[in-house]
């Protein structure tokens, strides 16, 4: 089987844990999925299955949209619920003159800090193992891009002195960060008490299904929420090929065209339309870069026919 599934990831899971479950429910030999999504957190995580994962390191570049709580007046070891509470300070009353002010501080591109409690790797380990030793290493900052933030008090009877926020922002955005220097620059310190995502790429939360739905179906009801794998490609260029190019393309022969260069390139056979794989374009040649076997084609376009391959 090959496709991507869209799964509303639950609380308490970690992303691979999710991911064993579906692809017991789904029995798939191979799956990955485009990018893990923490224990704490619940939203819109895409998994791909068979020919799929072949493409789903493409999917990491894709900008994400969050909806997340910030807790004001208490800073935690980890930045977010799960740690303990390292220093706690009065909160301000906070106009909406001053979120304002605030908001327009994170909007655009910013710097981060990478927080300790991460998978980012530092000399092959990863910073939350030095973090659990009681180590702190020095984390080069990087740039990210915010093009979206919605900030709002939260409702009295939701939570006492916690900002809700939506962001929508660039790969390697880590918002138990940005939640910290929104406190900061509150005057008052803050942590992530709660954690959503709503979008990767093109992919939205109402179109995911949670486990227990996904459990309740039947083999066949399972297999129709599979998207196809150029599903993942939907922010590629696409290029058509007859039958004699699509064969050379397929034995990683390059082709020159009337195309002009593009970095990222979904390639289709024509007859039956099929996709081939992935490519780019550089000085009028089209360079394979990921491509699909002749055998996962013909699987793909069988279960493409199949009454069960109806559109989630």
């Amino acid at each position: 089987m090959h496709g991507v599934l869209l799964l509303d990831k639950p609380l308490g899971l970690s992303s691979n844990q999710a991911l064993q479950k579906a692809k017991w429910l789904l029995r798939a030999e191979k799956a990955g999925h485009t990018g893990t999504l923490d224990p704490l957190a619940s939203g819109v995580l895409p998994l791909c299955f068979g020919a799929a994962t072949k493409f789903s390191g493409l999917h990491l570049d894709a900008d994400k949209t969050y909806a997340a709580t910030l807790q004001l007046g208490e800073r935690t070891s980890t930045g977010d619920a799960e740690g303990e509470v390292v220093e706690r300070r009065a909160v301000p009353a906070i106009t909406a003159a001053e979120l304002e002010r605030v908001r327009q501080q994170f909007l655009g591109s910013i710097t981060q800090v990478p927080p300790m409690h991460s998978a980012l790797k530092k000399d092959g380990k990863p910073l939350y193992d030095y973090a659990r030793a009681g180590i702190e290493v020095e984390r080069a900052p990087r740039t990210v891009q915010i093009s979206k933030l919605d900030m709002a008090l939260a409702p009295a009877d939701q939570a006492q002195s916690a900002i809700n926020i939506i962001v929508m922002c660039s790969k390697g955005t880590y918002i138990r960060s940005l939640g910290e220097d929104i406190g900061q620059a509150l005057g008052c310190g803050a942590h992530l008490s709660a954690l959503r995502r709503l979008a990767t790429g093109p992919f939205r939360e109402m179109d995911c299904i949670g486990l227990p739905e996904l459990e309740a179906l039947d083999e066949e009801q399972r297999l129709a929420r599979l998207l196809p794998p150029e599903a993942l490609l939907t922010d590629h260029q696409p290029i058509t090929l007859d039958e004699a190019d699509a064969g050379r393309f397929l034995s990683g022969l390059r082709r020159r065209g009337p195309w002009d260069d593009a970095e990222r390139v979904a390639v289709f056979g024509a007859a039956p339309r099929a996709l081939l794989g992935a490519a780019h374009v550089e000085a009028g040649e089209l360079i394979p870069t990921r491509l699909l076997s002749p055998i996962e084609i013909q699987q793909i376009l069988h279960a493409q026919a199949s009454p069960a391959a109806a559109t989630p």
